[in-house]
């Protein structure tokens, strides 16, 4: 009955953590860039009981069988899939369509500038002509942070990253792609850093000015999936009451000595 309620009470666990992972994604479904998570989940180690010195078995230790432990959460994982793509009114605002991040100059607290890659193609340009993000993020191109004229009547950023001002090349954005996307380490919410492991590869993407990438999140499916995680969390909730109340019994009941 012990083990019973220890299984119950991985299953709830796990659900709650599932749940914490779909709100989440949920929560960002407007959020521009935004890539949807998952969660996988395993059982324990089987515990294996073992037939050992049996003639009948010559000899041979045999296992009788595995008894679940109950259920672990697995990785997290993100789908880096391709979100939809809305039309703005901002020539600032970019769409990647293909594989391929922006490539932003990030300042922490300290001061310490540090390379991140993202999605979010929300952009607007400082006073002195810096196109960063909302957080002040410097997006970044060949020759570092991308800075266009104040007085520039017309701006052109075309499919492959480069900048027209009135007409006339000024700079080109960097796209940024890696080999393998799970040596990527989510920063916040649409932002991710490459750690020790990661090769970066030329992007084949292209870039669509006055467009921004939605959320790639399914927000009826999130939906159906909460719904199930629930019943599946009151279902661990009511097996934790029978046994809960079998042990009752068990204690005052059947072991009462008369």
């Amino acid at each position: 009955m012990v083990r019973a309620l220890y299984t119950a009470y991985t299953g709830m666990r796990n659900e709650q953590y599932r749940m914490d992972i779909i709100t989440n994604n949920m929560a960002n479904v407007d959020t521009c860039g935004y890539k949807q998570e998952g969660v996988t989940n395993q059982s324990f180690d089987s515990m294996l009981a073992i037939k050992i010195h049996d003639e009948s078995e010559h000899y041979a230790d045999r296992a009788l069988g595995g008894v679940s432990l109950g259920v672990k959460m697995g990785e997290v994982y993100t789908d880096f899939g391709q979100g939809s793509v809305r039309e703005t009114e901002n020539p600032y605002d970019l769409a990647i369509s293909g594989n391929g991040f922006f490539s932003m100059r990030v300042t922490d607290a300290n001061g310490n500038d540090s390379i991140k890659y993202t999605r979010a193609g929300e952009f607007q340009v400082t006073a002195d002509g810096y196109i960063v993000d909302a957080d002040g993020n410097h997006l970044q191109g060949d020759s570092g942070d991308v800075q266009i004229s104040t007085d520039t009547a017309s701006v052109l950023i075309t499919s492959d990253g480069s900048i027209y001002e009135d007409g006339q090349l000024t700079g080109q954005i960097t796209l940024t792609d890696f080999e393998d996307y799970n040596y990527l380490e989510k920063f916040g919410n649409v932002m991710y850093t490459a750690v020790d492991g990661a090769t970066q590869i030329d992007s084949e993407a292209v870039i669509n000015q006055g467009w921004t990438e939605q959320a790639n999140v399914n927000i009826v499916n999130e939906m159906v999936d909460l719904i199930a995680i629930t019943r599946a969390y009151e279902t661990n909730q009511k097996m934790i009451s029978n046994v809960d109340s079998m042990m009752d019994k068990a204690v005052n009941n059947v072991g009462q000595v008369s």
